[in-house]
C-alpha cells in the first residue's frame, strides 16, 4: 500500500467513516448533536463546538498548505471559535468540518510518496507525513474528549 492510500484511509476512518478503533468517527459524533448540546459547558472543559472548531482550524490550515499556500495557522488562535448562537451556526460549523475533512482526505490521496516524505513548509516542522499523522492522532485525542463530554451532557 502506498503512503497516500494508507494516510487517506486513516483520515477517512477517524474523520468521516470509520468505526475501527473507537467504534465511531468524528462526524458521526457531531452530526447527531443540536446546537445547545454542542455548546453546553461541562465544568471548565472545552465544549464540543469548541473542539470541532479546533480540529477544523487545523484541517483548514493544512489544506491551504497542501494547495500551495502558506502556513498561517497558529496554536494560540486554534480555539478562537466564533460563537454558536443558533442551530444554523452549529450546522454551518459541522458542514464546514465535513467539507474540509473530505477535501483534506482528497488532497492527501493525490500526494506522491516523495511529497509525503518531504519537508512540510520548513524543515523545522518535519515532513508532510509527520504532520498528517499528527493530525490523525490529534483528532483521536479530541474525539475521545467528545465521547466523554457527550456522556456528561446526556
Amino acid at each position: 500500500m502506498k503512503l497516500n492510500e494508507y494516510l487517506s484511509n486513516r483520515l477517512k476512518e477517524i474523520l468521516l467513516e470509520g468505526k475501527w478503533v473507537l467504534g465511531t468517527n468524528f462526524k458521526e459524533q457531531i452530526v447527531s448533536l443540536n446546537w445547545k448540546q454542542a455548546t453546553q459547558k461541562v465544568e471548565n472543559y472545552n465544549t464540543i463546538a469548541d473542539l470541532t472548531f479546533h480540529i477544523d482550524y487545523y484541517l483548514d490550515g493544512i489544506i491551504k498548505v497542501l494547495k500551495g499556500g502558506t502556513l498561517d495557522i497558529r496554536d494560540k488562535f486554534s480555539f478562537d471559535s466564533p460563537p454558536i448562537k443558533s442551530e444554523q451556526d452549529w450546522k454551518n460549523l459541522v458542514n464546514k468540518f465535513c467539507f474540509d475533512s473530505e477535501e483534506f482526505i482528497e488532497l492527501v490521496s493525490k500526494m506522491s510518496d516523495e511529497e509525503i516524505m518531504s519537508d512540510f513548509v520548513d524543515k523545522q516542522y518535519g515532513t508532510y507525513y509527520r504532520n498528517i499523522d499528527a493530525m490523525i492522532e490529534h483528532t483521536y485525542y479530541h474525539l475521545g474528549q467528545i465521547l466523554l463530554l457527550k456522556k456528561r451532557i446526556k
